[in-house]
This record gives structure tokens, C-alpha cells and sequence, in this order.
């Protein structure tokens, strides 16, 4: 019996530029699997975070997405804030009683059009000796040694170079399709190993249903970035957990994308992408809360920050 997978994305309303990608991937994925595979995106309204240019355009950021994702049945609107971790939270407690293996979309990502053939033959190989298992495909060149297990095998050797945009390893290299295709196109034989401790981003992260039914999954306390949090549950839940990570297959990660923050107020005057970000009043503050409490998950005396802590940070600072 072939793995049945659910794969969730979340999708900004400012993200209206970039998800078609996401999706041509992910189609192509589809078409190679004859098995079921669940499809879920939430796509957030909300501008309690990122305000549009115009309501127009806004109407038109809304109805470009919305044509797009027109071939999938479970597609949400959401008009309340709601962030990355709290929808993978919400992906993984209700999907993994509805799939064997859960599957974390992302709008800036490129997923290999090999991924649930792969994953199927995994889940195949390791349900019945390790059913609670994450996995992990190949990544672009990253800032610190302590990435080098995820790199693809293509890319760990090449230098790190800040700033770079020109070289296809490059984290701030934007990648197409047909790009990533030509690496995974060359795969003949999967290169598989366990990475020990357990390392991971949230983008295109694998984990199997009882895995998370075991309890590993983004607690509350993590608001607004999820990775970590998640990450640090599943070393302190299931420290001895294998992760299955494939370093021959490439997925993409455009996380640097210059088209990822479009049509956001006060935000055409900047270049990069990074730079728009750090520019708001509320990213900065809620990125640092969100760190102290991913260090503290396990601190009882540490109590929790929250978007309320946020806004009164906000508001300090403009009173002072």
C-alpha cells in the first residue's frame, strides 16, 4: 500500500508574485506519485503586520493567489494574524491522524519532483522498525559549519560568500525550477544518512505522523518563527530519533526571493529583502521574543512572550 502524505503551505497575501512556483513544483511532484497525497494552504488577509499599498491591489494580490491555488480543494482564507508556527502547528496536529507522513510547504521553496516517490520508498523501508522518523532533503551552501550535514553534496564544498547573489550554491541566489531540476535529474542512486544531532529548517521538513502524535510539534510559547522551537522538541522529546536525510536531492529554499515582499507599504524604497523586513517596528522586537522563548522552552521560571508583549514594546518605544 503506497504512503498517503499531507503537505501544507502558508501563503501571505504579499506572497502573490512568488507562489506560482511553489506550485508548478509541487504539481510536478504530484504527477510522479500514484499514491494519495493531501494538499493544504492557508492564505492569511490579515495586515495587522504588513499593510498593502491599496486596498485595490490588495483585492488583486487575493484573486492572483486564488487563481493559482484553483486546482486544489482545501485552500483557507484567514483573516486574523496568523503566523508560520501557527499554522504548522495546526498542519501537523490535524493531519497526522489523516496521513502516514506530513510534509511542511513553503512559499519561497521549490520541492523536487521526486520527493513523494522517495519518501514513499523511505516510509516503506523504515514504518515497521523506526515509525517516528523526520527527513530531510539536500540544501543550497549555508553561513556556518554547522549546517554542512543538510548541504547537497554538490554544494557543501563550495565557499560561503556574503552577499552573494550571483553563484547558483549561494543562499541569496534565487533558483528556478529547471535549475533544481538538473541536479535532481542526475540522482541514480540515493545517498541517505542519519543526521545526529537532529538539524533542520522548517522548509520542506518531513516528519512522520507518529512522530508527531509522540508530541513533536511547535509549542505555543514559539508565536512567530517556528523552526527551532520545533527542532528543539524533537531533540528533547525523541532525542534518538533518526532523520533520513537525502544529500543528493535538492530542494530549494528562495528565501532571499526579490519578489517575496510585494506590494507592502512604505517597503518599494528598499532593495533587499532582508533590509524590508528589519525595517517594520514589529519584526525586530517579536524575532528577539521569539528567540528567548525558543531558549527557554524548557525554563519553568522563564514565562512566555506573546504578540501582546509586542505591542506594548511598540508602544514604549514610541512614547519615549
Amino acid at each position: 500500500m503506497k504512503t498517503k502524505f499531507a503537505i501544507g503551505c502558508l501563503v501571505q497575501w504579499y506572497e502573490c508574485e512568488i507562489i506560482e512556483e511553489y506550485v508548478d513544483s509541487l504539481k510536478d511532484a504530484l504527477s510522479k506519485y500514484t499514491g494519495e497525497v493531501l494538499v493544504d494552504f492557508t492564505v492569511i488577509t490579515n495586515e495587522d503586520l504588513e499593510r498593502c499599498v491599496t486596498p485595490t491591489k490588495k483585492m488583486e494580490c487575493l484573486e492572483k493567489i486564488g487563481n493559482i491555488l484553483l486546482d486544489f480543494e482545501n485552500v483557507r482564507f484567514v483573516k486574523d494574524l496568523h503566523t508560520i508556527a501557527d499554522y504548522r502547528r495546526g498542519f501537523l496536529d490535524e493531519y497526522c491522524t489523516h496521513a502516514d507522513v506530513l510534509i511542511q510547504g513553503e512559499s519561497d521553496a521549490l520541492v523536487p519532483k521526486q520527493m513523494f516517490v522517495v519518501l514513499d520508498m523511505l516510509h516503506q523501508q523504515v514504518k515497521d522498525t523506526t515509525p517516528k522518523y523526520i527527513s530531510t532533503f539536500g540544501i543550497n551552501k549555508m553561513w556556518d559549519v554547522s549546517w554542512k550535514p543538510l548541504e547537497h553534496v554538490e554544494f557543501t564544498d563550495k565557499p560561503f560568500i556574503n552577499d552573494d547573489e550571483e553563484n547558483w550554491w549561494s543562499i541569496r541566489y534565487t533558483m528556478t525550477k529547471e535549475e533544481m531540476d538538473k541536479f535532481n535529474d542526475k540522482v541514480e542512486d540515493l545517498d541517505i544518512i542519519n543526521v545526529k544531532p537532529h538539524k533542520f529548517n522548517g522548509c520542506g521538513f518531513v516528519i512522520s505522523a507518529d512522530a508527531v502524535k509522540a508530541g513533536v510539534n511547535v509549542p505555543r510559547g514559539a508565536f512567530f518563527i517556528d523552526d527551532t522551537a520545533l527542532q528543539n522538541m524533537a531533540q528533547q522529546i525523541l532525542p534518538d530519533m533518526p532523520q533520513y536525510h537525502f544529500r543528493n536531492v535538492l530542494i530549494v529554499h528562495n528565501r532571499k526571493h526579490p519578489k517575496k515582499r510585494s506590494y507592502i507599504l512604505d517597503e518599494d524604497d528598499i532593495d533587499y529583502i532582508d533590509d524590508r523586513r528589519k525595517s517594520t517596528d514589529w519584526y525586530n522586537i517579536a524575532n528577539e521574543f521569539c528567540k528567548i522563548n525558543d531558549a527557554n522552552i524548557f525554563n519553568s521560571e522563564h514565562k512566555f512572550y506573546t504578540w501582546n508583549d509586542v505591542w506594548k514594546e511598540i508602544k514604549k518605544g514610541k512614547n519615549k
